[in-house]
């Protein structure tokens, strides 16, 4: 039987090893070809992402603009009920300015009824004559447009009330200083009239004679006072009036006051209507105590019945 040797040399050796470093590398490289994979594959979800996003974040700021519209059309129907409100209160006041405005029409109704105005002298159901330049003032509406007609209606009634009050108030006014200056009423409370004014028997001649005024009865020391607002021109004593007062009343009118006990009043003194003048007595020409009380007008006497009885 024969033997066969088979001598490994050095190359086969080297060889072997090569062949393991070989796979070794292989192996790497597999390694990395699947780590290459693995980024593409994590890279490419990446990227889908981030392509994607850009959407995602517009629809979230359409559904944030959304949301800010809807919580704005709430607060706008908020800012409506509240304006409503606003709106009804005004019209609830306004409802009352009229009401107010009809009860002055109805007062200065009143007013000429209780003034004796004569209806052609005032007519308080039409406006006052009025006039001058006109100038337009632009409109500032800010409220609805019924609201604001009303309101501006209701401030020309208003304007126009107060111009008639103020006609009406100088009309009264006038009214009230002329008939304060014209002699009204007696000249003493409680007193009767003993002898008229006019034609009648002298108590101390028995002859007829004229009476200029009337003699009012009265106590002694019984206050007298002044018929009518005016100044004093005379104060001392006269032949047969004894102690007398007079008063210019304007506008024609004087009056005197005759037969005093005492003199209260003094010359150039402004004195009111109802003012205490004097004291009655018997001074003068008198059968006892009593007031002769005389009316003078534009300079001429006048019976003084019609004014004791005003």
């Amino acid at each position: 039987m024969g033997m066969i040797l088979v001598a490994r040399s050095r190359r086969c050796e080297w060889s072997n090893a090569q062949f393991d470093e070989r796979r070794l590398a292989n192996r790497r490289l597999r390694q990395r070809i699947v780590a290459g994979v693995a980024s593409t594959v994590l890279a490419s979800a990446l990227l889908a992402v981030w392509i994607a996003s850009p959407g995602s974040r517009t629809l979230a700021r359409i559904d944030a603009m959304h949301q800010q519209i809807a919580a704005q059309k709430t607060e706008l129907q908020q800012v409506r009920d509240d304006a409503q409100r606003d709106i009804s209160r005004m019209a609830i006041k306004l409802g009352e300015l009229q009401a107010d405005s009809a009860r002055l029409d109805a007062l200065g109704q009143r007013l000429v009824v209780a003034g004796k105005l004569d209806p052609a002298e005032f007519n308080f159901n039409e406006a006052p004559g009025m006039g001058g330049p006109e100038k337009s003032i632009p409109p500032a509406r800010s409220l609805p447009f019924d609201l604001t007609v009303s309101m501006d209606q209701l401030a020309q009634r208003f304007d126009k009330q107060q111009t008639q009050l103020g006609v009406l108030q100088s009309l009264l006014t006038d009214r009230a200083v002329t008939t304060s200056l014209i002699p009204s009423g007696m000249p003493v409370k409680d007193g009767y009239i003993t002898s008229p004014y006019g034609r009648r028997i002298d108590p101390f001649t028995g002859h007829f004679s004229f009476h200029p005024g009337l003699d009012i009865g009265v106590p002694w020391g019984a206050s007298v006072h002044a018929v009518a607002a005016g100044v004093v021109t005379y104060a001392g004593v006269r032949d047969g009036y004894g102690k007398v007062v007079e008063i210019d009343h304007g506008d024609g009118y004087m009056t005197r006051y005759a037969h005093n006990s005492k003199l209260l009043a003094h010359v150039g003194e402004h004195v009111h209507a109802g003012e205490v003048i004097s004291d009655a007595g018997t001074s003068g020409r008198s059968t006892g105590p009593h007031v002769h009380f005389e009316v003078w007008h534009d300079g001429k006497l006048v019976n003084p019945i019609a004014y004791v009885r005003r």
